[in-house]
Protein backbone atom coordinates (compact mmCIF):
# COMPACT_ATOMS: atom_id res chain seq x y z
CA UNK A 1 0.00 0.00 0.00
CA UNK A 2 1.37 3.36 -0.96
CA UNK A 3 1.10 6.20 1.40
CA UNK A 4 1.29 9.73 0.07
CA UNK A 5 1.76 13.08 1.68
CA UNK A 6 0.83 16.52 -0.19
CA UNK A 7 3.06 18.93 0.87
CA UNK A 8 3.31 22.67 0.69
CA UNK A 9 5.98 24.00 -1.71
CA UNK A 10 7.98 27.43 -1.72
CA UNK A 11 11.14 28.40 -3.41
CA UNK A 12 14.49 26.57 -2.89
CA UNK A 13 12.48 23.15 -1.85
CA UNK A 14 11.66 24.54 1.50
CA UNK A 15 8.58 22.56 2.95
CA UNK A 16 7.30 25.45 5.57
CA UNK A 17 3.77 24.39 6.66
CA UNK A 18 3.53 23.70 10.06
CA UNK A 19 0.42 21.74 9.62
CA UNK A 20 2.24 19.56 6.97
CA UNK A 21 5.54 19.36 9.39
CA UNK A 22 3.22 17.77 11.92
CA UNK A 23 2.04 15.19 9.89
CA UNK A 24 5.29 14.33 8.49
CA UNK A 25 6.44 13.54 12.09
CA UNK A 26 3.25 11.57 12.62
CA UNK A 27 4.07 9.49 9.76
CA UNK A 28 7.91 8.90 10.69
CA UNK A 29 6.85 8.24 14.28
CA UNK A 30 4.59 5.18 12.93
CA UNK A 31 7.67 4.17 11.12
CA UNK A 32 5.52 4.57 8.00
CA UNK A 33 7.40 5.05 4.47
CA UNK A 34 6.15 7.59 2.26
CA UNK A 35 6.36 9.80 -0.51
CA UNK A 36 5.70 13.73 -0.37
CA UNK A 37 4.16 15.53 -3.43
CA UNK A 38 4.83 19.02 -3.82
CA UNK A 39 1.71 21.65 -3.86
CA UNK A 40 2.37 25.15 -4.60
CA UNK A 41 -0.32 27.87 -3.53
CA UNK A 42 -1.76 27.76 -6.71
CA UNK A 43 -1.99 24.14 -6.91
CA UNK A 44 -5.93 23.50 -5.84
CA UNK A 45 -6.67 21.22 -8.50
CA UNK A 46 -4.10 18.96 -7.33
CA UNK A 47 -5.81 18.77 -4.42
CA UNK A 48 -9.37 18.34 -5.55
CA UNK A 49 -9.56 14.70 -5.37
CA UNK A 50 -9.67 15.13 -1.23
CA UNK A 51 -12.96 17.20 -1.45
CA UNK A 52 -10.80 20.82 -0.58
CA UNK A 53 -8.32 22.62 -1.32
CA UNK A 54 -5.66 23.01 1.84
CA UNK A 55 -2.52 20.85 2.93
CA UNK A 56 -1.93 18.73 4.38
CA UNK A 57 -3.51 15.87 2.53
CA UNK A 58 -2.65 11.67 2.85
CA UNK A 59 -3.36 9.34 0.38
CA UNK A 60 -2.59 6.11 2.70
CA UNK A 61 -3.70 3.29 -0.04
CA UNK A 62 -7.50 3.67 -1.00
CA UNK A 63 -7.90 6.31 2.08
CA UNK A 64 -8.10 9.95 1.62
CA UNK A 65 -7.38 12.34 4.44
CA UNK A 66 -7.08 15.91 5.06
CA UNK A 67 -6.32 18.18 8.17
CA UNK A 68 -3.01 17.37 10.53
CA UNK A 69 -4.96 16.57 13.35
CA UNK A 70 -7.12 14.10 11.34
CA UNK A 71 -4.33 12.68 9.43
CA UNK A 72 -2.73 11.55 12.87
CA UNK A 73 -6.05 10.37 14.16
CA UNK A 74 -6.01 7.90 11.17
CA UNK A 75 -2.36 7.00 11.64
CA UNK A 76 -3.34 6.09 15.35
CA UNK A 77 -6.42 3.83 14.62
CA UNK A 78 -5.53 2.17 11.47
CA UNK A 79 -1.46 1.25 12.39
CA UNK A 80 -2.09 -0.05 15.93
CA UNK A 81 0.94 -1.87 16.10
CA UNK A 82 3.59 0.74 15.65
CA UNK A 83 4.50 3.70 18.17
CA UNK A 84 1.59 5.49 19.94
CA UNK A 85 1.53 9.07 19.15
CA UNK A 86 -1.31 9.87 21.90
CA UNK A 87 -0.65 6.99 24.32
CA UNK A 88 -4.11 6.11 25.11
CA UNK A 89 -7.35 8.28 25.00
CA UNK A 90 -6.70 9.97 27.53
CA UNK A 91 -3.32 11.70 25.93
CA UNK A 92 -5.14 11.78 22.65
CA UNK A 93 -7.51 14.59 24.42
CA UNK A 94 -3.97 16.31 26.01
CA UNK A 95 -3.10 16.04 22.32
CA UNK A 96 -6.05 18.02 20.89
CA UNK A 97 -6.24 20.64 23.70
CA UNK A 98 -2.48 21.33 22.79
CA UNK A 99 -3.40 21.26 18.64
CA UNK A 100 -6.37 23.58 19.64
CA UNK A 101 -4.38 26.27 21.87
CA UNK A 102 -1.24 26.20 19.39
CA UNK A 103 -3.51 26.47 16.61
CA UNK A 104 -5.96 28.88 18.27
CA UNK A 105 -2.63 31.18 19.85
CA UNK A 106 0.56 29.86 19.93
CA UNK A 107 0.83 29.76 15.70
CA UNK A 108 -1.34 32.71 15.54
CA UNK A 109 0.90 34.74 18.08
CA UNK A 110 3.94 33.88 15.86
CA UNK A 111 2.34 34.32 12.69
CA UNK A 112 2.37 38.46 12.55
CA UNK A 113 6.26 38.23 13.74
CA UNK A 114 7.51 35.91 10.56
CA UNK A 115 5.00 37.17 8.28
CA UNK A 116 6.61 39.80 6.33
CA UNK A 117 9.45 37.15 5.82
CA UNK A 118 7.38 34.34 4.31
CA UNK A 119 7.39 36.77 0.96
CA UNK A 120 10.25 36.23 -0.03
CA UNK A 121 10.10 32.30 -0.10
CA UNK A 122 6.97 31.73 -1.90
CA UNK A 123 7.31 30.65 -5.55
CA UNK A 124 7.32 33.59 -8.04
CA UNK A 125 4.43 31.90 -9.21
CA UNK A 126 2.64 32.15 -5.73
CA UNK A 127 3.03 35.44 -4.98
CA UNK A 128 0.15 37.23 -6.07
CA UNK A 129 -2.17 35.32 -4.70
CA UNK A 130 -0.26 34.42 -1.46
CA UNK A 131 -0.38 38.43 -0.76
CA UNK A 132 -3.73 38.87 -2.01
CA UNK A 133 -5.32 36.04 0.05
CA UNK A 134 -3.65 36.80 3.06
CA UNK A 135 -3.78 40.34 3.59
CA UNK A 136 -7.32 40.28 3.40
CA UNK A 137 -7.36 38.37 6.20
CA UNK A 138 -6.21 40.77 7.98
CA UNK A 139 -8.00 43.82 6.89
CA UNK A 140 -5.90 45.04 4.24
CA UNK A 141 -2.85 45.20 6.27
CA UNK A 142 0.05 45.91 4.16
CA UNK A 143 3.54 43.65 4.31
CA UNK A 144 5.52 47.23 4.84
CA UNK A 145 2.72 47.76 8.27
CA UNK A 146 3.45 43.54 9.34
CA UNK A 147 7.15 44.61 9.39
CA UNK A 148 6.96 48.15 11.29
CA UNK A 149 4.67 46.23 14.17
CA UNK A 150 6.74 43.30 14.87
CA UNK A 151 9.85 44.30 17.70
CA UNK A 152 11.95 42.03 19.99
CA UNK A 153 9.59 43.37 22.63
CA UNK A 154 6.59 41.13 21.00
CA UNK A 155 8.79 38.38 20.04
CA UNK A 156 9.98 38.44 23.56
CA UNK A 157 5.92 38.29 24.93
CA UNK A 158 5.67 35.11 22.67
CA UNK A 159 8.81 33.34 24.15
CA UNK A 160 6.93 33.80 27.40
CA UNK A 161 4.14 32.59 26.51
CA UNK A 162 5.45 29.22 25.77
CA UNK A 163 6.25 29.14 30.10
CA UNK A 164 3.64 25.96 30.95
CA UNK A 165 5.42 24.06 28.41
CA UNK A 166 9.03 24.90 29.42
CA UNK A 167 7.30 23.28 33.30
CA UNK A 168 7.02 20.03 31.71
CA UNK A 169 10.17 20.00 30.15
CA UNK A 170 11.80 20.73 33.25
CA UNK A 171 12.14 16.62 34.59
CA UNK A 172 11.89 15.37 30.67
CA UNK A 173 13.29 15.80 27.33
CA UNK A 174 9.50 15.68 25.78
CA UNK A 175 6.05 17.40 26.69
CA UNK A 176 5.57 13.17 26.40
CA UNK A 177 7.85 12.37 28.89
CA UNK A 178 10.68 10.04 27.99
CA UNK A 179 9.61 9.52 24.40
CA UNK A 180 8.26 12.03 21.94
CA UNK A 181 4.41 11.93 20.84
CA UNK A 182 2.24 13.92 19.07
CA UNK A 183 1.48 16.88 21.70
CA UNK A 184 5.54 16.93 21.15
CA UNK A 185 4.97 17.34 16.69
CA UNK A 186 2.27 19.97 17.07
CA UNK A 187 4.51 22.46 19.37
CA UNK A 188 7.88 21.66 17.64
CA UNK A 189 5.99 22.95 14.09
CA UNK A 190 6.30 26.60 14.88
CA UNK A 191 9.87 25.96 15.19
CA UNK A 192 10.09 23.84 11.78
CA UNK A 193 8.20 26.83 10.13
CA UNK A 194 10.10 29.73 11.60
CA UNK A 195 13.63 28.04 10.70
CA UNK A 196 12.32 27.56 7.05
CA UNK A 197 10.66 31.26 6.73
CA UNK A 198 12.13 33.95 8.86
CA UNK A 199 15.96 34.44 10.66
CA UNK A 200 13.89 35.85 13.59
CA UNK A 201 14.78 33.13 16.20
CA UNK A 202 11.85 31.49 18.07
CA UNK A 203 14.38 30.25 20.78
CA UNK A 204 17.34 31.13 21.94
CA UNK A 205 20.76 28.95 23.40
CA UNK A 206 20.22 28.72 26.68
CA UNK A 207 16.41 28.41 26.67
CA UNK A 208 14.88 25.07 27.38
CA UNK A 209 12.75 25.61 24.49
CA UNK A 210 15.72 25.88 22.10
CA UNK A 211 17.09 22.84 23.22
CA UNK A 212 14.21 20.63 23.11
CA UNK A 213 13.25 22.03 19.62
CA UNK A 214 17.13 20.60 19.23
CA UNK A 215 15.92 17.26 20.11
CA UNK A 216 13.20 17.35 18.14
CA UNK A 217 15.28 18.34 15.06
CA UNK A 218 17.41 15.43 15.53
CA UNK A 219 14.21 12.49 16.14
CA UNK A 220 13.86 10.25 13.05
CA UNK A 221 16.87 10.44 11.50
CA UNK A 222 16.95 14.41 11.59
CA UNK A 223 13.97 14.54 9.74
CA UNK A 224 13.58 18.31 10.84
CA UNK A 225 17.21 19.28 9.40
CA UNK A 226 15.95 18.17 5.76
CA UNK A 227 16.11 21.01 3.20
CA UNK A 228 17.22 24.66 3.23
CA UNK A 229 16.46 27.01 6.95
CA UNK A 230 17.67 30.26 8.27
CA UNK A 231 19.09 28.68 11.34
Amino acid sequence: MSTELFDLLGRDDRRFSPFCWRAKYALAHKGIEFTTIPVRFTDKDKLAFSGQDKVPVLRDGDTVVSDSWNIACHLEDTRPDGPTLFGGPGGRRLARLVNHWFDSAGLRGVFPLLFPDIFDIVLPEDLDYFTRSRLERFGGKTRALFAAERSEQRLHAWRASLDPFRVMLEDAPFLCGEAAGYADYVVASVFLFGRQVSPWRLAEPGDVMYAYRERILDLHGGLGRAGPAFY
